[in-house]
């Protein structure tokens, strides 16, 4: 067991500057939120749970367009975008498997597809298979880029609907303890939500995962450096009766193509069942970035505690929230 205790959580160090003062909103990172930004952003996604079709509402985006350009598999992150452009009135210019399907089959770089698309779109949401894509996408982009993951690095729009989902489950955002189960090393949602997590007081992390998938250093420097409280544990149903939030994720057996072995000694070893919803508390709730595999039984599904779904509902909100607050700037 290995663990890092602090009797309360240090604030992330922010600039001056938020995100909200950007005079070019890209969503690459997310480190790159403050507190102050994050409520905005969570106060609008508030409003976006009331647009209605046919409302002004629900024009607030008519006349943009946005591009999803995604190189890698995806259900519910782009269809989510794409719902929330068209929920507020926008036009969608839409492409899956880009990397198959598009000139970067031909050897075209990112940055010049970035450059090409820009002249078609307002802004554009990418799914990329390298981390640090979403930067460079950037550094090459005039208008806003959203990382919408990059390969094992972040995905940090799903960091913020999974906060928000906590916010709107357990009520508050300070003083929770939570647990992080399942494919800690390739997992970016996990990395992204242990960023902004930081920023909070008196969060507690307890990372359960299997030893070849174990939470990288650079998170756990990060957060020792930040004065958050983190524990790596191998019991999971130990975990189950301390905790407020119990988020599984799958093992991302496409990470493992060159150590099918790995891949083996990791699946199946922590599985959320009856007997583990038996030890979460009343007030706990379990969240999964989805898809799954085996990792939650579906029985678990009709539990009210069972957040999921109403994580992934979520999504769509914020998302409606991060294109109107991106294209406010443009």
């Amino acid at each position: 067991m290995q663990q890092c205790r602090s009797a309360a959580n240090q604030s992330t160090v922010t600039n001056s500057s938020t995100w909200l003062d950007e005079p070019l909103r890209h969503v690459i990172e997310s480190q790159q939120f403050d507190k102050k930004a994050l409520s905005e952003i969570f106060n609008v996604s508030r409003e976006m749970e009331d647009v209605r079709p046919g409302t002004d509402a629900s024009m607030q985006l008519q006349g943009r367009i946005m591009s999803t350009l995604f190189y890698e598999p995806s259900t519910r992150t782009r269809l989510s975008f794409e719902s929330a452009m068209a929920r507020l009135g926008g036009t969608v210019l839409s492409t899956e498997s880009a990397g198959e399907y598009s000139s970067a089959a031909k050897g075209e770089t990112l940055e010049d597809t970035i450059r090409t698309v820009e002249g078609y779109a307002d802004t554009i949401v990418l799914r990329h298979f390298q981390a640090g894509s979403a930067r460079r996408a950037a550094n090459a982009a005039s208008v806003p880029i959203i990382n919408a993951g990059d390969g094992p690095g972040q995905h940090p729009t799903q960091a913020l609907l999974d906060v928000y989902t906590i916010q709107r489950e357990i009520g508050r955002l300070d003083n929770f303890s939570i647990g992080m189960v399942g494919d800690l090393a390739n997992g970016r949602t996990v990395r992204s939500l242990a960023y902004v997590l930081s920023m909070y007081e008196n969060v507690k992390m307890y990372f359960v995962a299997p030893d070849v998938v174990k939470m990288k250093d650079d998170i756990k420097d990060f957060l020792t450096e930040q004065g958050v409280s983190w524990e790596e544990v191998d019991d999971l149903k130990a975990v189950s009766a301390d905790v407020d939030v119990l988020y599984q994720t799958r093992i991302q057996k496409e990470r493992f193509q060159d150590r099918p072995e790995d891949y083996d000694k990791a699946k199946g070893k922590y599985i959320i069942d009856d007997d583990v919803m038996k030890l979460l508390p009343k007030h706990g709730v379990i969240m999964h970035p989805l898809p799954r595999v085996d990792e939650i039984d579906p029985a678990v599904d009709e539990d009210p505690r069972a957040a999921y779904f109403r994580q992934a509902r979520n999504g769509l909100y914020v998302r409606m929230a991060l294109l109107k607050l991106a294209l406010a700037q443009t």
